[in-house]
């Protein structure tokens, strides 16, 4: 048997060369695409001739349109075990079998802390005067003994939180599910939604990305916060109503944001987050790491060897 099989969303040209396709050779050809998500029928003529498609999570939309203009297509692999760019149950009906992979679990924690570090300390602003030949042009921020306020304590949430005690901050969460004695587990207070915001010298996002969590971080949300609070969001950029961020960092109403998640990806070229003196922009690299792209790209290998055997493993529902 010999199919091909597309590897998509390699935009950095790295997923050739991370784990070793070679054991592939003897289910089919392996093809690198590095192109950025079009429109459905430049899609469709891209990938039409593929029976297995590889994906980066939530980086191309696989809706039904798509699905069903891609008759051969037999497999969908997605990093992660959750991808909302997929449309399953269209796939299912077309008889399409979707898998995932596990994640690792650290990237995303590890980024949220160097985005807040930078922020607090200026770091961009200072970097890039030493780089121009100036020198020191601000006033850097501090971390311990400040609050931080995490909405969302899940996996990720509990890893930044450990971080923040280490740094001897005082700790608060909440969520729609979140209870006093879950977030006690962690070493953290529960507050109320809108204690959070108000307290929080640094407010950072861990959401999964929902109907319920879906703008959650509204207009008056922001304008709960301190003025020299700083938002941070590594989670989902639509968990943020964007145009109210961007007029609450326009007329200081916050000292500033960290962001690596938008609502449009890749950002559109003239949006303000690219421009705002005040924004620490990242292009969602929060789970860009080397051993995260191992674990996805390996375990993706096993997922197509696995089919191809007649035993699917990683089944997304």
């Amino acid at each position: 048997m010999s199919i091909q099989i597309a590897v998509l969303d390699d935009w950095q040209d790295v997923a050739s060369e991370v784990v070793d396709w070679s054991t592939l050779d003897s289910v089919g050809k392996v093809h690198f695409l590095h192109d950025y998500p079009a429109d459905t029928a430049t899609m469709i003529e891209r990938l039409k001739e593929f029976e297995v498609i590889c994906l980066m999570r939530e980086r191309s939309t696989f809706d039904k349109a798509l699905l069903q203009g891609l008759p051969k297509l037999k497999l969908l692999v997605t990093g992660g075990m959750r991808n909302a760019a997929i449309d399953i149950p269209a796939a299912k009906a077309l008889g399409i079998q979707v898998c995932g992979t596990d994640s690792y679990k650290h990237a995303a924690p590890e980024l949220t802390w160097a985005l807040i570090m930078a922020s607090t300390r200026n770091l961009l602003a200072e970097a890039n005067s030493l780089r121009a030949g100036g020198w020191q042009v601000g006033l850097g921020g501090d971390l311990h003994g400040k609050t931080l306020g995490i909405l969302g304590l899940g996996s990720i949430g509990q890893k930044v939180a450990r971080f923040a005690q280490v740094f001897g901050m005082r700790v608060i969460a909440w969520s729609e599910n979140l209870t006093p004695e879950r977030a006690a587990e962690s070493g953290v207070t529960w507050v109320s939604k809108r204690e959070l915001f108000e307290q929080a010298d640094i407010l950072t996002i861990h959401l999964v990305l929902s109907e319920r969590s879906r703008g959650l971080v509204d207009a008056q949300a922001l304008g709960w916060m301190k003025p020299s609070a700083r938002l941070v969001n590594t989670a989902r950029g639509p968990i943020v109503d964007e145009q109210a961020l961007v007029q609450a960092l326009s007329r200081g109403r916050l000292a500033g944001a960290a962001l690596d998640v938008y609502a449009e990806e890749p950002l559109p070229a003239d949006h303000p987050f690219r421009s705002l003196p005040n924004v620490l922009a990242t292009p969602h690299v929060g789970y860009v790491s080397e051993q995260n792209y191992r674990q996805f790209y390996q375990q993706m290998i096993e997922d197509i060897q696995a089919w191809a055997e007649g035993v699917p493993i990683r089944g997304l529902a």
